[in-house]
């Protein structure tokens, strides 16, 4: 797979994303409606809160990804590249990890909820 990035530096070249995606741990929140979903993806992990409806408030998802809270770190360096808790909290370091949220966003509900 190409990763784009040399010494965690980001180049032009896209991304070649999901390959390499791993669910680690799914976590219903029991009584309340949300997922927490772990995994790893491109040398990175993540944590997020995924959820089956869009959020109520709208400026509490991320986009339209139906995920509320997301943190990601790079596993290389163990540095938090990305944090979203109904809204942001650290935008995303780097293109490499603007990839992955995007990449996230786009499709992580419907893979935790099928639809």
């Amino acid at each position: 797979m190409n990763n784009g990035s040399t010494n965690g530096e980001a180049t032009n070249e896209p991304l070649d994303l999901g390959d390499d995606l791993v669910i680690t741990n799914t976590s219903p929140r029991g009584s309340v409606p949300g997922t927490w979903v772990s995994g790893t993806i491109h040398g990175y992990r993540f944590e997020a809160l995924v959820f089956p409806e869009h959020a109520e408030v709208p400026e509490y998802e991320l986009d339209d990804s139906r995920i509320s809270k997301l943190w990601v770190q790079r596993l290389a360096d163990k540095n938090e590249v990305f944090c979203w808790e109904r809204g942001m909290q650290r935008p995303a370091k780097d293109a490499t990890a603007q990839a992955i949220v995007d990449f996230l966003a786009a499709g992580l509900a419907e893979h935790t909820y099928g639809n």
